[in-house]
């Protein structure tokens, strides 16, 4: 069913959205091979599941991500263990999930971990539902044919290409390496599956971006966190509902680049940054009298100095007056209001 999809773009979805990316997509990308191997004895796109959840009303992240989220999921082992991306359940209430044609269940929240992206679901009775392998994504290449499948309402699935791999560096102080980029851009892109020829999953839908071609040049695309991101933590996610390796230090700011130089655009109430007296409209300069250039240069100088509690000298141009704020780095854990069981 895959090979099919990749191989007829006018079930795939492609025919609609091809037209926002014209003529940069046809550079030559290659054309979908043949012979691709799929997940033996089951139907790969069968592991997608919608995933809804309700936030509490007073959590820190119900004024921007609102307190009804809907996205996808994909069901990884026989336990009814789904993994999907994090901001969709992160301090949720009550999270349900429901495969093809069937009712929804219940599911707890196994784990969410910031660093990835990365969030892990159980359902609370049996779905019936056959898992999706895990692939390699670092094997994937630019030009290379994927599918993109999800379920919000009904199930959608298309093909579309890997653009390009490079660092993605979000202004929420998430610093993702090895981003996946793919075009043409899907609506449906929270907790989505990114599937290889052979029927493995190989990235989890992230963001609808505006710079997803080669070196970040203008082409609407999508972002997938890796699943080899996945891997090395998932025993950790499992047994602590979050990574071993002690937090980074969080300071509450939403930022911009610009030019390679960095914006305070957003102060988090309460947050280590709001108690500094940092303010919109900040220009960061440097980190402990140490040059920034960019986010991803400033997220490495910050999180080079320690874990989460580290005292952080922040150069800052506020207005047209230059000046050194110490900020007493978070935990962003504790700053959300997550159940305390994971």
């Amino acid at each position: 069913m895959i090979q099919k999809i990749l191989r007829d773009p006018d079930r795939s979805a492609w025919r609609p959205r091809v037209l926002l990316v014209g003529a940069v997509l046809a550079l030559a990308l290659a054309p979908v091979a043949e012979g691709a191997a799929q997940t033996a004895g089951s139907d790969p796109l069968a592991s997608v599941v919608q995933v809804s959840a309700s936030i509490r009303s007073d959590g820190r992240t119900a004024d921007t991500l609102g307190t009804e989220r809907e996205g996808s999921g994909v069901v990884i082992d026989d336990s009814g263990l789904i993994l999907t991306i994090g901001y969709l359940i992160i301090e949720a209430i009550e999270v349900n999930v429901a495969g093809a044609g069937s009712a929804p269940v219940a599911a707890d929240i196994v784990a969410y971990d910031h660093e990835s992206g990365f969030g892990l679901l159980r359902a609370r009775e049996p779905l019936d539902i056959a898992p999706l392998a895990l692939g390699d994504s670092a094997a994937l290449r630019p030009r290379q044919p994927v599918l993109v499948a999800s379920r919000v309402g009904e199930f959608d699935a298309g093909g579309v290409y890997v653009v390009d791999r490079r660092t993605f560096a979000g202004y929420w102080e998430y610093l993702l390496e090895d981003a996946i980029f793919t075009a043409p851009p899907r609506a449906d892109f929270g907790g989505a599956a990114l599937i290889d020829e052979g029927g493995r999953l190989v990235g989890i839908g992230s963001l609808v971006v505006n710079d997803a071609g080669p070196q970040g040049r203008p082409i609407p695309g999508n972002m997938f966190v890796p699943i080899n991101q996945l891997k090395p933590i998932l025993g950790d996610l499992l047994a602590n509902g979050r990574r071993s390796d002690p937090p980074r230090p969080w300071l509450g700011v939403t930022l911009e680049e610009h030019r390679g130089r960095v914006f305070v655009i957003r102060v988090t109430p309460e947050s280590p940054a709001a108690e500094a007296g940092i303010e919109p409209d900040d220009l960061i300069l440097g980190v402990a009298g140490t040059p920034v250039a960019g986010l991803a240069d400033f997220y490495r100088k910050l999180w080079a100095l320690g874990d989460a509690g580290v005292e952080v000298p922040l150069n800052l141009l506020q207005g047209m007056s230059p000046r050194t704020a110490m900020v007493s780095s978070g935990d962003r854990y504790r700053y959300l209001k997550l159940d305390q069981t994971f």
